[in-house]
């Protein structure tokens, strides 16, 4: 397939179709299936195995999801302060820090999910696809942040302008269309994800705020009615 071809499929109509069915699926999941807007907790942070794996994966992607919508927003401000050499070590390492902690928390609930038979009958096929987007686009995170360093410099100054020009609505390729395979794999990603985020339990994070990440262990018990004889 011609490379121009696939660069203005992945990099232009792409984007546009994952945003389009963002905000029409968000917007009509809300109205129609408002009570679906729940993380469909199956004992949230019940036991230790299962606090050392979400609250890792919560903490892990807000932060690295913080720092991409900073480099996005205000790109200057990030070349700026990455300009000094130590705090563009600090600001990388970071990074990689927070994003290796996302991985090993999202291992941890997948392995959960999978070895354990009563939370595994309820775990969706929806579920399945999404853990897997996940881990391949944070590898992939941790794979350009190590093998392609100082992403906080370039993606300010070719990311971010191409970002900008998909919501200008005047998608300029050039920005990506040099980046190595696994940078663009990694963007690909990104706008898949956010295409298929309403169809999934994270749309609890556009109406709830996030308590547990901070809350005490607590236990969740369900009560029922004994049967009848």
């Amino acid at each position: 397939m011609n490379s121009h071809f696939l660069d203005q499929f992945l990099f232009v109509a792409l984007p546009y179709v994952c945003l389009f069915t963002f905000f029409l699926m968000t917007i009509y999941r809300y109205r129609m299936q408002t009570f679906s807007y729940s993380s469909l907790s199956s004992q949230f942070i019940e036991n230790k195995q299962h606090f050392w794996a979400v609250v890792p994966f919560h903490y892990g992607i807000l932060v690295v999801t913080a720092g991409h919508l900073i480099a996005f927003l205000i790109p200057r401000t990030v070349l700026a302060w990455s300009s000094h050499p130590l705090r563009l070590y600090v600001l990388e390492i970071s990074a990689l820090i927070f994003g290796i902690l996302t991985l090993i928390g999202l291992v941890g609930v997948v392995v959960r999910r999978f070895s354990n038979t009563k939370i595994r009958k309820v775990t969706t096929v929806t579920d399945w696809i999404l853990f897997g987007m996940l881990l391949v686009q944070t590898i992939s995170g941790i794979g350009v942040a190590i093998f392609y360093p100082w992403g906080s410099s370039w993606f300010a100054t070719n990311l971010s302008p191409y970002l900008w020009s998909i919501f200008k609505l005047n998608p300029e390729i050039a920005y990506v269309a040099a980046m190595p395979h696994l940078v663009k794999l990694h963007i690909v990603l990104a706008f898949l994800t956010i295409g298929f985020f309403p169809f999934t339990r994270l749309v609890h994070l556009l109406v709830v705020p996030n308590p547990y990440l901070w809350r005490k262990p607590q236990v969740v018990r369900w009560y029922r009615r004994p049967k009848q004889m």
